[in-house]
């Protein structure tokens, strides 16, 4: 390559679709994304956080096991050859000096050059980094680290550096942030940019929830704007084993403008992105913004790890052009695509038939049928359209049909989703109707089944052993007895939905089992609006984290997008339990949810994010919400906030058993992961709601007054 030539090349970084614990899938899809980038004419490959193992480990972190595997496959790569030709940057857990670090491995020609540790771990939400990891404290300093004998028997290098350096090429220098350290105040990039680096390097296990995808985006483009340089993003993909899904979007920024972007939202394992840039466009940026050179002179060095490798190859004519603006879902269209193909990975990897769905012709039912509907469309496109083998695999899988092949997404849904209606004497028909309706839209199989002989015997059991009758409150029963007899119903639809899970594929004499689906939404489970061990409990909630103001505007899109008219009937329904007798059984239940909870959904949407999002307490919360509700006293307004606390707290054990439900908002009640709140409470809330009360006293004087 002569002096003179321009300083342009090809970068690759990937979406992966790994799956934590599953060495050689994740292997298999690192080789495949390097053969691709080198296919491709690209010099340097990215990959996503922690890809050997994959990033949702958890605990297995704290296991010797899981880092001498990541080594071991390392080692397998560089030994098959397929670092030979390319610089990697591979995402790897590494001890040193007694302590684990989350680490990139920059390897080239059976060398690796940097171990390249996490500064900044994620602890927060969702994340438990610090549990696993230790921070690099080290900032600018390197270090030697002793590779493992796998290494060194293998390529006879016995140490190299570990630290936070720029990686020094023939014709450019590149450095990195890993995740978290993107989102800081004081992030890396910009100290790394100023000291010469070209290319900064993110990689990331960066999960879904919606409307976050803007922040990064704005993050990483502000980021070249300020200092100039190309930012290359590199993010996993899928559900990788719990209830997260990695929504990709790996891009690749340059001098403030996104000039290459892949999906958010992906059906394939692997996803490469490209771009063709010329490096002394970074140069020429660079020359513009006068304060930089001011300060140049003035930061000390990060150390430098050389490589003589030439980034620019080839002489490449097509550069690469700014994509405009960069493509952003709407929260409509990420609740159609995300929990869908989280669905997806968890159906093709649980080793289950389908899925089966208690359906009751409400809403949120309605959602979930339409989630799997939404993956059924996703499957069928990726076959019929993209002629993805590893897709139509899968589904052969599942079908446990070797010669399948759907003709239509309904062909899909009337092998992996089964639906049934468990009526009773307290259902209306209308109900049923919607869900028959909704069951020839997407073309699942529907089953319709009367559950009252259960009620009955179950009702009669009780009454032989005390010789007491419980009965409705509309029948001259109490309270109590109204509620238990309305909870005997929802539970029995879940025993019968695992009964019906277990044993519908061998009713049609088909091998394998069904997973049960639970459509209670975020709001219902943040009241706690919900029977325990009812129908709500089951293996896997695609809409456990999705509020219902967004369902509802789901529907909406649903509808339309994806041709199933008979959702606009369930959109205008009322939402209703149906578990209280009922005089008309034409009509809709007159149990209508939002009178029976006491307050609606859209302020449970405030509450819910005020109480985790706002950190607020009930004191602070009433605070807030008397400027927000300027339409109400401040004793209504106190009110409704003392039954929110009430009746979160006194159904807060409910929390503690919920089904695993898709992660999608960041005021999410999921016991087990997000919110970590105690289960047994004072629900009179006494030194709290005494200081409401005396607020309410101050205000509504202070409002008279003026």
């Amino acid at each position: 390559m002569d002096s003179d030539t321009t300083r342009i090349c090809k970068i690759a970084t990937f979406n992966l679709n790994q799956w934590a614990m599953d060495f050689e899938h994740n292997k298999a899809n690192i080789i495949d994304s390097i053969k691709q980038a080198e296919e491709a004419g690209a010099t340097i490959r990215f990959g996503s956080e922690l890809e050997i193992p994959g990033y949702g480990c958890e605990d297995h972190f704290l296991e010797m096991d899981t880092i001498n595997h990541s080594w071991e496959v390392l080692a397998e790569i560089i030994e098959e050859g397929w670092t030979d030709n390319i610089i990697c940057d591979i995402g790897i857990p590494t001890y040193h000096k007694s302590f684990l670090y989350n680490c990139r491995a920059i390897v080239y020609k059976r060398k690796i050059h940097l171990l390249r540790p996490k500064i900044l771990l994620s602890f927060e939400q969702n994340y438990r980094e610090t549990r696993w990891f230790q921070s690099w404290t080290n900032i600018k300093k390197i270090e030697d680290f002793i590779l493992p004998k796998v290494i060194t028997d293998l390529t006879e290098q016995k140490t190299t550096k570990i630290g936070i350096a720029i990686v020094r090429l023939n014709d450019t220098e590149f450095a990195h942030e890993i995740c978290q350290e993107m989102f800081e105040p004081a992030s890396p990039a910009a100290e790394l940019y100023l000291d010469g680096a070209e290319i900064i390097c993110n990689s990331s296990g960066s999960h879904h929830h919606l409307r976050k995808l803007n922040k990064r985006l704005q993050l990483i483009t502000t980021s070249t704007h300020k200092s100039g340089g190309v930012y290359v993003y590199s993010n996993q993909q899928g559900c990788d084993g719990g209830r997260l899904y990695f929504d990709g979007s790996s891009l690749i920024a340059m001098n403030g403008q996104v000039i290459s972007q892949g999906s958010q939202f992906s059906i394939k394992n692997i996803e490469g992105v490209y771009a063709v840039v010329n490096l002394d466009d970074i140069r020429n940026y660079r020359r513009e913004i006068r304060n930089k050179s001011l300060r140049d002179s003035d930061e000390p060095e990060f150390p430098r790890v050389t490589i003589d490798y030439n980034l620019c190859q080839h002489d490449f004519f097509d550069l690469t052009e700014p994509q405009g603006e960069p493509r952003i879902h709407k929260p409509m269209e990420e609740i159609s695509l995300g929990p869908a193909l989280w669905l997806w990975d968890y159906l093709r990897r649980s080793g289950a038939r389908g899925y089966f769905l208690p359906l009751s012709g409400g809403l949120d039912s309605a959602s979930v049928a339409t989630i799997v509907g939404s993956m059924c469309t996703l499957v069928y496109q990726a076959i019929a359209d993209d002629k993805n083998e590893e897709v139509l695999a899968d589904l052969r899988k599942i079908t446990k049909q070797e010669d399948f092949m759907p003709e239509s997404p309904k062909d899909v849904a009337a092998q992996v989703l089964n639906c049934c209606y468990m009526g009773t004497k307290n259902s209306s028909e209308e109900t049923l109707k919607r869900a028959k309706k909704l069951s020839e839209d997407i073309g699942f199989n529907f089953y319709n089944v009367e559950i009252d002989d259960l009620f009955d015997a179950t009702k009669t059991l009780f009454q032989n052993m005390t010789g007491k009758e419980p009965k409705f409150e509309v029948h001259g029963g109490t309270y109590l007895e109204d509620l238990a007899l309305q909870n005997i119903q929802a539970r029995q639809r879940m025993v019968l939905s695992y009964l019906m899970a277990q044993l519908m594929p061998w009713v049609s004499e088909q091998k394998g089992f069904l997973l049960v689906l639970g459509s209670a939404n975020l709001d219902e489970g943040l009241r706690g609006y919900m029977t325990k061990y009812d129908c709500s409990s089951a293996d896997v909630n695609p809409i456990g984290g999705i509020n219902k103001s967004d369902l509802k505007a789901f529907i909406a899109y649903a509808k339309d997008k994806l041709n199933y008219p008979s959702l606009q009937d369930i959109l205008d329904a009322k939402p209703s339990a149906e578990l209280r007798p009922i005089e008309d059984k034409t009509k809709d239940s007159t149990q209508v949810d939002e009178e029976e909870m006491g307050m609606t959904y859209d302020e449970l949407n405030q509450f819910g994010r005020l109480r985790k999002m706002g950190k607020c307490g009930p004191v602070s919360m009433f605070k807030e919400l008397l400027q927000k509700w300027k339409d109400l006293t401040p004793k209504e307004v106190a009110e409704k906030v003392k039954r929110f606390f009430f009746y979160y707290s006194v159904n807060r054990h409910k929390a503690t058993t919920i089904t695993p439900a898709y992660h999608a908002e960041d005021y999410s009640m999921d016991d087990n992961r997000f919110d970590h709140r105690q289960f047994l409470y004072n629900t009179s809330w006494e030194y709290q709601f005494k200081r409401i009360d005396k607020l309410v006293e101050y205000y509504t004087e202070k409002k008279k007054q003026t």
